[in-house]
């Protein structure tokens, strides 16, 4: 009986997932990274937050757009916008995303701004149909200076699912 009951509970929360990641659906995600979980020659620790918007224009497969920025005391001020896409994989959760920032660094003397490219693996955790957790681990690659600005970090969203 109990692993009836298991199996038919596996199926409905299975079923609850895949019906977020399907065509038209639409959802936003904000995020706080940093915290002293990413790192960048330039920039150390630092606290910074995404926040995306998109749709699903198939099955499983997101377009977004972002805004975003990192603050810290030791660190450029960044701000930026960006498009996107992830591909959730069917009845599972878990993400891959890539994606393009524009970024303006407003604290240093050129006030330099650069092209990134990112790159990040994550997990949508449903806390009900429409709510996630969703922790991912990202890669953002500079075009202007790969030492300093390039980075590597985790970060954890809240997704809402429409």
């Amino acid at each position: 009986m109990k692993k009836l009951l298991v199996s038919m509970l596996l199926l409905v929360c299975t079923l609850a997932v895949h019906a977020q990641f399907e065509k038209n659906k639409w959802f936003v995600n904000t995020s706080v990274t940093g915290l002293g979980l990413s790192y960048s020659g330039q920039e150390k620790t630092h606290f910074g937050f995404d926040a995306n918007g998109g749709a699903f224009m198939t099955d499983n497969i997101a377009l977004l757009v972002s805004l975003g920025g990192d603050y810290g005391k030791h660190i450029n001020n960044t701000t930026h916008v960006g498009v996107g896409g992830r591909y959730y994989f069917d009845k599972v959760g878990i993400f891959l995303g890539l994606g393009l920032k524009y970024k303006h660094f407003g604290d240093i003397p050129t006030k330099d701004n650069d092209l990134a490219a990112g790159f990040e693996v994550g997990y949508a955790f449903f806390l009900s149909r429409t709510v996630t957790i969703e922790p991912a681990v990202y890669y953002d690659q500079s075009f202007l200076h790969h030492k300093d600005y390039s980075k590597v970090g985790f970060k954890v969203g809240f997704g809402f699912y429409f």
